[in-house]
């Protein structure tokens, strides 16, 4: 059941038929146009708003008129989406929303367009026209699906400009669509590739096989080593500073009604995996990971071609936890492979992505805040919230703790099933009324909340 007016769902569905994929260059206007797009969303929502050239895609800011004597609260989301692919399990076509049963399904539709447009909507609705309890400042940028890589020197260069006492950010998940949900930690990253090189050519299997090393089951045999038997990553000081979960956190994870089962409901797989002694929760929420996000080299085309493939490539991509560094884990990652890689081949390791974990106690004073939105927003007839981490990444956070000195308030309103980076991903209207009503608890609270907070008072632009 919601509220939503058509022309806000209309609003909504114009958003999401914007094919602002930031990966793919040749979708460079369209990440424009989209952005253009909410600039005038939101200057038509009563807020200053322009675009603002980070050096990469431009960034939407947004400002409401700001007062010396009220907090300061930055709302973040993105505008750019993951690409489409593979389009032909897509029930419908990915940039053309069609809403059936109350779903929207579309690229971009939970990640993050539905989820950022619910505080969109939340102003326009509530705060347009009335003032507002607080300073808001808007930042939606274009490029957190290819890892913000701008984002944060723009923030270093633009740093008084931006400071805030709280960054508001819904682009984590829900238990389910019943259950108000914070999420107060969330793992870091760290991405590489690397590349094998064997011979200088591909060779004649027949001919040279037996005598030079194949570049692809060496490849095998090196990032079979990642994990022993237990399924605990075997790289040695890997583990190094891993926070250990307290008990308060495993006796409220384990109430949870979120079963093994339902786990191989949604994944689709015959059986769970992963590191023993710990509970699903924990492995996901609490625990660093290393996985294999691809793997290839050699022929792979229709039919047979007999040979010994020059190189072999992998990406690989590394999960962290507090207080894990990322730096430490990078240089661990790469010496581990170096002292793997046989003789016979040459390795080459490429740096990538790379977010440090986040984390705030749910007990402080910002977290029971945000739990007292959270049950304004819901209404009485919803459960009390729930406190979850989460097994993604939001690099920009640890950025926005580290540039501006502000913690961040995770509202997540994506659904397990809301299939977030693959075909057919989905966004339910309800959960938009419920994130504009959300907007305005927070806002409101934080009003009420910061500047009776000495500790959390900042000083704020003019």
């Amino acid at each position: 059941m919601n509220c939503l007016t058509d022309k806000e769902i209309s609003d909504l569905l114009t958003f999401l038929s914007f094919d602002s994929v930031s990966t793919k260059p040749e979708k460079r206007s369209r990440c424009v146009d989209c952005a253009k797009w909410v600039r005038d969303y939101l200057q038509q929502s009563g807020l200053s708003a322009e675009l603002r050239d980070t050096g990469g895609l431009p960034a939407v800011v947004a400002r409401n008129q700001h007062k010396a004597e009220l907090p300061t609260v930055l709302v973040y989301g993105h505008y750019d989406v993951q690409p489409e692919e593979p389009i032909e399990q897509w029930e419908s076509p990915p940039f053309t929303p069609v809403v059936k049963n109350g779903v929207v399904y579309a690229r971009g539709a939970t990640d993050n367009k539905g989820q950022i447009f619910a505080h969109m909507l939340g102003w326009r609705r509530y705060f347009s026209n009335v003032s507002a309890p607080v300073n808001v400042i808007f930042l939606i940028e274009g490029e957190e699906e290819i890892g913000s890589p701008n984002l944060a020197p723009f923030l270093e260069k633009n740093r008084e400009e931006f400071l805030c006492d709280v960054v508001v950010i819904s682009d984590t998940a829900m238990l389910d669509d019943n259950t108000p949900t914070f999420t107060y930690g969330l793992r870091g990253i760290c991405a590489l590739e690397i590349t094998l090189q064997g011979p200088d050519r591909d060779l004649h299997s027949g001919i040279f096989g037996g005598a030079v090393l194949n570049p692809l089951i060496a490849l095998s045999k090196m990032l079979s080593a990642l994990h022993d038997d237990s399924g605990r990553v075997a790289i040695p000081g890997f583990y190094d500073g891993v926070r250990t979960v307290e008990t308060w956190e495993r006796e409220s994870w384990s109430q949870l009604p979120v079963t093994e089962d339902r786990i191989r409901e949604i994944t689709g797989v015959p059986a769970l995996w992963g590191e023993s002694g710990y509970s699903v929760l924990e492995r996901i929420w609490a625990r660093p990971t290393a996985e294999v996000n691809g793997m290839w080299g050699g022929y792979t085309g229709v039919g047979t071609k007999t040979i010994i493939p020059a190189t072999a490539h992998a990406k690989l991509s590394f999960r962290l936890v507090p207080d894990q560094n990322p730096d430490l884990l990078f240089s661990a990652v790469e010496d581990f492979l170096y002292r793997l890689c046989p003789p016979a081949c040459r390795l080459q390791i490429l740096r990538g992505q790379c977010g440090r974990p986040y984390y705030l106690d749910p007990r402080s004073s910002l977290g029971k805040v945000a739990v007292s939105a959270l049950r304004e927003a819901a209404g009485t007839r919803s459960p009390e919230p729930v406190l979850i981490c989460e097994g993604g990444s939001v690099p920009i956070v640890a950025d926005f703790e580290r540039v501006l000195g502000a913690k961040t308030l995770l509202f997540g309103l994506a659904l397990p099933d809301s299939r977030v980076h693959s075909p057919n991903e989905n966004f339910r209207l309800s959960l938009l009324d419920y994130g504009t009503r959300l907007h305005r608890s927070i806002l409101q609270l934080l009003g009420e909340v910061l500047p009776a907070t000495p500790q959390l008072a900042r000083s704020h632009p003019k």
